[in-house]
């Protein structure tokens, strides 16, 4: 989106005319969504995202129509054959804040060209424990990782003046429990941890944001004034508006004068219930002017930028976004293991494809991040497009382990599929809670979060069995997030993570097989040896506290060394690295790398950068990513990689002061290819302040 301050006060100045010229009962019909339940029962079959909704907003004596809204993670929640993406998380996986915002435009023009104004496409809550059933539609467990990745895709979406939404606000990563429990959080754990990957899509000039069903410190987050109030208006200086998450978000009028400006997707308690709140004295009157102003602020911003191209429904599904959409599955995969299998021979080879998600699409859970592609490519499908007619190819899909094994026994390679699908993991539908009952009883109750990060035993039996067999073993893990593999890792001799890899998955994945691309994902999180090692988590929790640690942060200061560490990933190439470099310029300090490909194919390495913290006068972690680059070079071929530093990245959140402290004491900075496989530069970082 393309505007400038004279707009913007144009703009302001007209609100000021046009807000006193309309009656309460007028501005608080802005304050809802509008009709969802009308199409949901009588029309939609009870069926959820079929359509877009009216989301609040509007203001008929500037013709201006309401928000027009859809759901959109990985893609375009709508009916239309829209393009599906891998899933967030995989895309965590590639590190490529470029893609991610190349990604946001295609679902903006998508969205554009299916009449929506705004898209909830931008999650970024943190990743807490890997049992999290959403896990797979944010992008990781570190926030300085989710907050580049989710400002790209705002970046991306609002280009083609489509409204993004950021979501859920705060600390939203239990599932189950989600509707009721309360974490209890420190102002300093919430403010470095839970809170910065939000601050950085505000800066982005994220234009509106939801907030989470559960509760913070004793206040669920649509009626929490501390952090739509205090912290995201008043601090931060966000100018758009907060919406609530739907059916179940909102449980007063009051939620007004904390700081929710809409309530979707119907007016169970701001309409009526907001006026009369009004008139009695128990809500002020500037609230909702508030509120009105900071809603059709966005509105006319948007609707009055100049559109960088016209839409047709053509744009949806094409050619170009499934293109996209196979490059995000390429560099999202992760190769977790090589021992010289890979990449396979296209000529002569005897392969078996096995395992009963080889042939299935498998695109991510079925919730409100569920997309309708005009078509998928299986893994199946993929290899036997990509090479059926240069190899000898056998599949099974039932699962059933003697099958395998002898077709296993009979092959040079086994590729087995493996892993979760909707059943097992995502958005918790609860029947007619979540407004999304099926008639069917199981899958009524399906998704939510995981009762264990294992492969299931049939799953775990079928590796077993075709590992007997004494034929190389390839096993491809789809799901979205971490999974332990301690019991069966041993048994295989090549390991690739990858995901719900969107529409174009089986390409992707017949390619990286093949060796036309090199792997290039890396984890975004870390993967344990023991769950016993992960913060405590219990799905159906009324209450629990979140500290300081988790993920690589709680690994690193208990000394644990994890089974696959953050940023991890192999290539079928070699990087070596330089010895990092610090250079101070006035207020910023510019580190630098250098990275040669010392193979013999073209690869992708993701360069981190780490700020220790040992020297702190206060608890602190050990070390937190801040900063990092996704480095292309062909074999042979150097680079450097560059990370610019402010203070920022150095500081803590002093509980006392209530401001943010930088210690008199040096930093040391460290570079490599996963956080457990750093150079520290030799030039320690002081800052004074």
């Amino acid at each position: 989106m393309k505007t400038n301050s004279t707009d913007h006060a144009l703009i302001e100045k007209e609100l000021d005319d046009l807000i006193p010229s309309l009656n309460l009962k007028e501005k608080v019909a802005m304050m809802s969504g509008k009709d969802f339940y009308k199409y949901y029962f009588t029309v939609d079959n009870r069926q959820f995202g079929v359509r877009a909704y009216n989301a609040g907003g509007g203001c008929e004596q500037i013709d201006l129509a309401p928000l027009s809204y859809a759901d959109g993670p990985r893609g375009v929640r709508l009916p239309n054959g829209t393009t599906c993406f891998p899933v967030s998380m995989a895309r965590g996986a590639s590190w490529d804040v470029d893609m991610e915002r190349r990604i946001g435009v295609a679902m903006g023009v998508e969205a554009r060209a299916l009449g929506l104004t705004l898209l909830s496409n931008v999650c970024i809550n943190l990743l807490r424990h890997p049992a999290w059933g959403r896990s797979q539609e944010t992008y990781g467990e570190d926030p300085h990782h989710l907050g580049e990745m989710g400002a790209a895709l705002v970046e991306g979406t609002q280009s083609q003046n489509v409204m993004a939404t950021a979501k859920h606000l705060a600390a939203n990563s239990i599932e189950n429990a989600r509707f009721k429990v309360d974490v209890k959080v420190s102002e300093r754990v919430l403010r470095e941890v839970y809170l910065p990957h939000f601050k950085r899509v505000v800066d982005a000039g994220c234009a509106t944001v939801m907030s989470a069903y559960n509760q913070v410190n004793g206040h669920y987050c649509a009626h929490n004034e501390h952090l739509l109030r205090d912290i995201l208006k008043d601090e931060w200086g966000f100018e758009g508006f907060v919406h609530s998450d739907w059916v179940k978000g909102v449980y007063g009028a009051d939620a007004a004068e904390s700081g929710l400006d809409i309530e979707n997707p119907e007016p169970t308690f701001f309409g009526e219930d907001l006026v009369y709140a009004v008139k009695s004295g128990e809500t002020k009157e500037a609230v909702v002017d508030e509120a009105i102003r900071r809603i059709l602020r966005m509105q006319l911003r948007f609707s009055r930028a100049a559109d960088p191209q016209i839409y047709s429904e053509s744009d949806v599904g094409c050619a170009a976004h499934a293109d996209l959409a196979r490059e995000a599955a390429e560099k999202s995969m992760v190769l977790l293991k090589n021992e010289g299998v890979l990449p396979l021979a296209r000529n002569g080879a005897r392969i078996a494809v096995l395992g009963k998600l080889a042939d299935k699409v498998n695109l991510g859970d079925h919730g409100s991040s569920n997309v309708t592609p005009p078509y998928a490519v299986t893994p199946l499908a993929g290899i036997e497009k990509h090479v059926a007619e240069h190899v000898e190819l056998q599949s099974d899909t039932s699962g059933d382990p003697a099958t395998a094994a002898t077709l296993a026994a009979k092959s040079d390679v086994a590729i087995l599929v493996v892993g979760y699908t909707y059943f097992d993991e995502g958005e918790f539908i609860p029947g007619d809670v979540a407004l999304e009952q099926d008639d069917d009883e199981e899958e009524a109750h399906r998704g939510g979060d995981r009762n264990s990060l294992r492969l299931s035993d049939a799953d775990v039996d079928l590796i077993r069995s075709v590992a007997a067999t004494g034929t190389k073993v390839i096993v491809c893990v789809m799901g979205g997030g971490a999974v332990m593999m301690d019991e069966w890792a041993d048994l295989a001799d090549a390991i690739l993570m990858i995901w719900y890899p969107g529409m174009e998955g089986g390409t992707a994945l017949a390619r990286i097989l093949f060796g036309d691309v090199s792997p290039s994902g890396k984890l975004p999180f870390s993967v344990p040896t023991d769950e016993n090692h992960l913060p405590y988590f219990d799905k159906h929790a009324d209450d629990i506290t979140y500290g300081m640690y988790h993920g690589y942060t709680l690994l690193d200061r208990d000394g644990v060394t994890p089974a696959l560490p953050f940023g991890f990933g192999l290539s079928y190439t070699r990087f070596d690295y330089g010895e990092p470099t610090l250079e101070m310029v006035g207020e910023l300090a510019y580190i630098r790398v250098e990275l040669k490909n010392s193979g013999a194919v073209t690869g992708a390495e993701v360069v981190q950068l780490y700020v220790g913290f040992q020297n702190s006068i206060i608890d602190r972690p050990e070390k937190l990513l801040r900063g990092f680059k996704r480095l292309e070079l062909a074999a042979g071929e150097t680079a450097i990689a560059e990370f610019i530093l402010d203070r920022t990245a150095l500081t803590h959140y002093n509980e006392e002061a209530e401001c943010w402290h930088l210690d008199d004491v040096p930093f040391d900075l460290f570079v490599g290819p996963c956080s457990d496989a750093l150079t520290c530069c030799s030039t320690p970082l002081v800052w004074k302040d």
